[in-house]
């Protein structure tokens, strides 16, 4: 097997291949979190209480007999004011019946036909991209149409597979077109523009953007009181919760390992009480058979990690290729599924054998990770041009420069997205709840790290205005 040196030929530092130690500068949270205890029972039910009353008035509207375009406009409002998981039983019951009838979205506007496309796509709804040709002139480009038309297709287009044409095409044309006109349009459309065009709905973090958007959907002259103030009154509720859990977390819980040396006996610690609590909550919940996966990943990653420490150690980086498939371990996707699986009430045995399969969704999920943090750190990695990363890896074996690089990675993570959207309606009997996790890394990942040299993941800077807008900052009611 082929490999290339990673010491630099122009580089008078050839001592450090790949930093070793990293040093971090102390949590800017402080006690933020750990001392937070004021969400006592009282208040919770409190807020359950006035939520539910809410929840029920919605459900009612939900329900009532309409027509499509109606539905589809108060499900996607729904959602995106994070409250789908109230009503998921109600949404997936309208979809199904707007997908029986799929002759409306073939006689509707752009508008309609867009939303209605994404919507039964991002629920694992099967419907071809076919719906779009009367959108497309002699020529085969699409009409400019109105803004909210084109928004709307802008984000169906974000559902798209690799070999639809018809909408990688519309992505391209509806990006120029809302670029063009965003300056011009009023406060709350102006603002929907902006964020898809920094991130669009599909790849966005809905607690996120639901943050975002009840900011938006407050400046809407057509908002749904009801609504608005059901959303306020949930991601204050989900707030205080995730603040109290965040109090709760504890670890470090090991006796000493005196065989060990000094510096790995934290790291050991950590790992055998993980993996002790693991056990010990998986069998709780009734699923003890998730263990030995759980440990099969740990032992996987640390392999991992090892072939890359010993490609570090001998000043030898390989292929790009081999780096790549080291990397579909190193991404973590593997470990964080299992991670988190137990507490999933449709984990099955099957659902464990076709991860150890290695499914597409998973490889190409973990692989939007990697790229991503690729472009995002090679900054700080890097450590001035010292040390060499897969971003000079790459450079050196194709002699292509930085920039050409980090546009071939950013090509990569749109291709390995394309095949995510594919997957996720191709592996419908793979349970919601469990196939969820994979589009909740990749948005984590494309909100973590940007173009612009961003790494919220080792810089809590960079990620601390949406930390507090989450974490901290209730919404006024």
């Amino acid at each position: 097997m082929a490999t290339y040196s990673i010491i630099s030929e122009t580089s008078s530092c050839v001592r450090d291949v790949r930093p070793l130690v990293t040093n971090h500068v102390p949590s800017i949270w402080g006690d933020t979190f750990s001392n937070y205890t004021s969400f006592d029972d009282q208040e919770r039910g409190k807020y359950e209480e006035a939520i539910e009353e809410l929840k029920e008035e919605a459900r009612d509207m939900l329900m009532e007999k309409t027509t499509p375009l109606n539905q589809l406009i108060l499900i996607d409002t729904i959602e995106r004011l994070g409250l789908a998981y109230l009503f998921e039983t109600e949404i997936e019951h309208k979809l199904k019946q707007i997908k029986h009838d799929d002759d409306d979205l073939h006689c509707s506007d752009l508008f309609t036909t867009a939303l209605g496309f994404r919507l039964l796509r991002q629920h694992r709804h099967h419907i071809s991209c076919d719906v779009f040709n009367k959108f497309v002139n002699k020529d085969g480009m699409f009409e400019e149409g109105g803004v909210e038309g084109m928004l709307s297709l802008y984000e169906a287009a974000h559902v798209r597979f690799n070999d639809e044409k018809i909408l990688h095409e519309a992505a391209d044309f509806t990006r120029r077109y809302l670029s063009s006109c965003k300056a011009e349009l009023e406060s709350h459309l102006k603002d929907r523009v902006k964020r898809a065009l920094e991130r669009p709905l599909h790849r966005d973090v809905p607690a996120v953007y639901a943050r975002i958007f009840i900011s938006i959907y407050e400046k809407d002259p057509s908002r749904n009181e009801l609504l608005l103030k059901l959303a306020k009154l949930n991601f204050n509720f989900l707030q205080k919760l995730y603040k109290k859990e965040l109090s709760q977390l504890s670890r470090w819980n090991m006796d000493e390992v005196d065989r060990l040396p000094e510096y790995m006996r934290t790291v050991y610690r950590f790992i055998m009480s993980t993996c002790q609590d693991y056990e010990r909550d998986a069998l709780k919940l009734g699923k003890a058979f998730a263990t030995p996966y759980f440990k099969e990943t740990v032992q996987q990653l640390g392999r991992a990690y090892n072939q890359e420490l010993k490609w570090v150690m001998e000043r030898k980086m390989p292929p790009f290729e081999d780096y790549v498939k080291n990397s579909e371990i190193t991404s973590c996707i593997f470990i964080m599924f299992a991670a988190i699986i137990p507490g999933f009430k449709s984990l099955t045995q099957e659902t464990i054998e076709w991860m150890k399969s290695e499914p597409k969704i998973a490889i190409s999920t973990g692989m939007i990770g990697r790229y991503w943090d690729d472009i995002g750190s090679h900054h700080r990695e890097s450590k001035g041009g010292q040390v060499l990363t897969a971003i000079d890896c790459y450079m050196k074996q194709h002699g292509v420069t930085k920039q050409e690089t980090i546009s071939e990675f950013a090509r990569r993570v749109e291709e390995a997205w394309l095949d995510v959207n594919k997957e996720w309606v191709e592996t419908a009997f793979v349970p919601r709840e469990i196939a969820l996790q994979f589009l909740y890394y990749a948005r984590m990942c494309d909100a973590s790290y940007n173009h612009n040299n961003g790494d919220a993941y080792t810089d809590p800077q960079v990620g601390k205005t949406t930390a507090i807008a989450l974490f901290i900052n209730p919404i006024p009611i």
